[in-house]
């Protein structure tokens, strides 16, 4: 990802763009066919002659040249037609800066998406997994953080598989908006080039073709991508403040790998901190935080104005790695999470019952009892317990209520305990989410 946004790697695309549109002009007889082919020539021949196999490009020479000029895009021509010579007087006729510029940011905006998506595929990869694993491993689900009824940890994950592969679905439609191209020429008229070359180079940058680009591409394709990009981010804090929760003291129903050698505090040799789900979350931030500025951009002066550029500047970059690195690290952080069966049973059980109420009290209901009544008599044991801290049982309690038991058999009572109840519709959520019950 880091090398798609390099000096080198935006300098390559710009002269495949120029050398794609000098053919189509060639192919419409507005410039000679010899002057394309001498972009070409000398492209292939410096390809040839470098180690890796890629056009060397010497950005101190460009940076030198742009000293003077002022301008990015003519120093880069300035540069080229150096090298290429008097045949390079052809080069970018009828076009305009944005047509480069814009045109580039699409191919590496895709280029990155494209890299992005097999960053999700290899988290889903890991998330599907661990969910089948632990498909019918029981833990206690929370609201508000406060123990609820009971889910299976499988559960957990497959709720972060159907997220991130909702993700995967945003981020490919916001790489199809991206990738368009715009040759148009100055505000976008096309007066002084056919839209037969923007077609072709279109076709040659493996882009579409922008209906009307103003002399820039809208700016609200980009803010929709980058809003992707900032929903991924929450995706990502979001299984990851799960992960930090989990590996509380007080819960410990899972926690970041400890490798061997690993150290968790400078002071206290006894800590394992949740330290990779932090900094995920530290990362999501930022992501996040490039999304207003992308959202701003949408608002140009008229048919151009370069208030954007800057932005993107930082903006395509910074999100983009960050955003990679952050899929990377959490598929690193599912795939060696530490799962504790015997704790989360031990948490489910340390609220003597209490995540059975529900039952108990749809039970009553079910057998004649007001429901206002129902929640009281099982409210009313289930307090008792609370404040006990879990040392009393709700079954126990509520077998010992006459007016409970006037009610329901105390063996209707106890079969309302049955923590495997939870579950029998597990497999039924597996198949929505996974297409299989695993």
């Amino acid at each position: 990802m880091t090398d798609l946004w390099t000096p080198e790697a935006r300098f390559r695309i710009w002269f495949e763009i120029e050398a794609h549109a000098t053919d189509a002009l060639a192919d419409l007889g507005v410039v000679p066919r010899e002057a394309a082919q001498a972009l070409w020539d000398w492209w292939n021949t410096a390809r040839a002659a470098s180690p890796d196999g890629e056009a060397p490009i010497d950005v101190a020479a460009i940076d030198a040249i742009e000293a003077v000029t002022k301008h990015d895009v003519i120093a880069f021509l300035t540069w080229v037609s150096e090298q290429v010579g008097p045949q390079a007087r052809y080069l970018h006729q009828g076009m305009t800066s944005s047509d480069v510029l814009d045109t580039c940011l699409a191919v590496q905006l895709a280029r990155a998406a494209d890299l992005l998506i097999a960053d999700l595929d290899a988290l889903l990869a890991a998330i599907k997994t661990r969910a089948l694993e632990h498909k019918l491993t029981p833990t206690i689900g929370r609201s508000h953080g406060i123990h609820a009824e009971p889910v299976t940890f499988g559960l957990k994950l497959a709720q972060a598989y159907a997220e991130f592969a909702r993700n995967r679905e945003r981020l490919v439609a916001a790489r199809a908006d991206i990738a368009t191209c715009a040759i148009s020429g100055a505000v976008g008229t096309f007066a002084n080039i056919d839209p037969a070359v923007e077609a072709h180079v279109a076709a040659k940058m493996g882009l579409s073709v922008e209906p009307v680009s103003t002399q820039v591409i809208p700016r609200d394709r980009h803010a929709m991508f980058f809003a992707t990009l900032g929903v991924i981010a929450s995706s990502i804090e979001r299984l990851a403040t799960e992960v930090r929760h989990l590996q509380r003291t007080e819960v410990l129903e899972a926690e970041e790998y400890f490798s061997p050698g690993q150290k968790g505090s400078s002071a206290m040799p006894h800590k394992r901190n949740p330290v990779l789900t932090e900094n995920l979350t530290g990362l999501a931030r930022m992501v996040r935080g490039y999304v207003t500025p992308a959202l701003e951009n949408v608002a140009l002066w008229h048919e151009r104005d370069i208030s954007h550029s800057s932005v993107e500047r930082y903006i395509g970059p910074d999100a983009t790695i960050t955003l990679d690195f952050a899929l990377a690290r959490l598929t690193g952080v599912i795939e060696k999470l530490v799962v504790y069966p015997v704790r989360m049973q031990k948490n489910l059980d340390r609220m003597g019952g209490l995540v059975h109420s529900q039952r108990v009290l749809l039970a009553l209901t079910q057998a004649g009892v007001s429901r206002e009544d129902s929640y009281r008599l099982v409210q009313r044991n289930a307090m008792k317990v609370w404040e006990s801290d879990g040392e009393l049982s709700l079954l126990e309690l509520l077998k010992a209520d006459p007016e409970v038991t006037a009610a329901l058999p105390v063996e209707e009572i106890e079969a309302k305990f049955d923590l495997g109840y939870h579950f029998k519709h597990v497999d039924t959520i597996f198949a929505r989410v996974f297409g299989t019950t695993g």
